[in-house]
């Protein structure tokens, strides 16, 4: 039977920001890996993925529900990274919102699976803080749908869209408010490969964060489609920043993409135009030809240094194909060095369409 959940709202800690933003000017932190790999080490079976919902579709391959069903899958994963060395723990939400989990006739759970998720991460993360006394961090993972707002499915229709907006952004609304419920500090939207998606999802954070009368920091993450740097939707990194920087995100970045190598120049172009703190977390590598990752956890974490050492990063972690072993490396890889500076960028103007453009003074 599906539990009864709690009437009264799992609030995280006050001060997120600041204590995100003053343990950041001391150190290097480290978000979690990847969960669908690590999921998909369990070996799970249809029936573990249903329990006794009584959902009528095939429920294999629906990590997000796991909250659910199997609950100590995702706990014991969170567990893992916060043992290798973690300070932030994404909730296993990527495609719990009511698009994505549709085509699993689920749509109905999105509030139950994401309040359950971030309850989850919450509890662990502050177990972990009170062992040592080390604030730990839980970021409310909201993934970008299988639905794109600026381009049409169609080629024989280019102006045609499946969904609008507004749409989208009460789908993201739905989602926010129960991560925030469960207990979420942030909500980070993340593999944005539509900047207007993404728009999308602030737009529905925002007005979450004032339904509950708190700040409650969004972290934006875009992922990349092809080595020049783009997104799907043809943005560079630079101007994909400039068309979000208003909503003050807390972290900025990248994440999944190509692997830490291809990242490089792109890291290096963001850490120097942004006025917040940078969160990149690659995949382990590119996956070879039966879709595995094969990227040691120490080549990573040397590719990552380099970004450390170079001024360029406040956080690093992992996406596809990384392991506790992976941010475990991560984690002693960038012990001791010093965190990126945020900078004071010159007051311009500064827009974007595909590529930035900037104000002469």
């Amino acid at each position: 039977m599906l539990r009864v959940m709690p009437s009264h709202a799992q609030l995280a800690p006050e001060g997120a920001r600041e204590a995100l933003l003053a343990a950041a000017r001391e150190r290097i932190l480290v978000t979690d890996g990847a969960f669908g790999t690590e999921i998909q080490n369990w070996k799970l079976s249809e029936a573990d993925y249903a329990g006794t919902l009584g959902l009528g579709h095939d429920q294999k391959g629906n990590n997000d529900i796991l909250a659910l069903t199997k609950p100590e899958v995702p706990e014991s994963i969170h567990r893992a990274y916060f043992e290798a060395g973690a300070d932030i723990a994404e909730t296993n939400t990527f495609s719990a919102n009511r698009i994505s989990q549709a085509d699993y006739g689920a749509e109905g759970l999105v509030r139950e699976i994401n309040i359950e998720s971030a309850a989850m991460a919450r509890r662990v993360a502050d177990e972990y803080a009170a062992r040592d006394g080390r604030r730990r961090f839980v970021a409310g993972a909201i993934g970008p749908t299988n639905k794109t707002l600026s381009l049409s499915p169609d080629v024989n229709d280019p102006g045609f869209r499946e969904i609008d907006f507004d749409y989208l952004k009460d789908v993201y609304r739905e989602q926010t408010d129960a991560l925030i419920e469960g207990g979420a500090d942030f909500i980070l939207i993340e593999t944005v490969f539509d900047t207007l998606n993404a728009k999308a999802g602030v737009m529905a954070a925002s007005e979450a964060a004032a339904a509950f009368g708190r700040d409650v920091p969004i972290m934006l993450s875009m992922t990349l489609t092809d080595l020049s740097g783009r997104n799907l939707s043809g943005h560079t990194v630079e101007a994909f920043w400039h068309a979000v920087r208003h909503a003050k995100p807390v972290t900025i970045g990248l994440n999944c993409s190509f692997g830490a190598e291809q990242l490089r120049p792109h890291v290096k172009t963001l850490s120097e135009i942004c006025d917040t703190l940078i969160m990149v977390y690659p995949n382990a590598g590119l996956p070879n030809e039966l879709g595995a990752y094969d990227e040691a956890p120490a080549t990573t974490a040397g590719l990552v240094r380099e970004w450390a050492a170079a001024g360029q990063v406040n956080v690093l972690g992992g996406c596809c194909g990384s392991t506790p072993a992976h941010i475990g490396a991560i984690a002693e890889a960038v012990r001791g060095l010093a965190p990126r500076v945020i900078p004071t960028p010159a007051v311009r103007t500064r827009l974007a369409g595909l590529e930035p453009f900037t104000m002469a003074a």
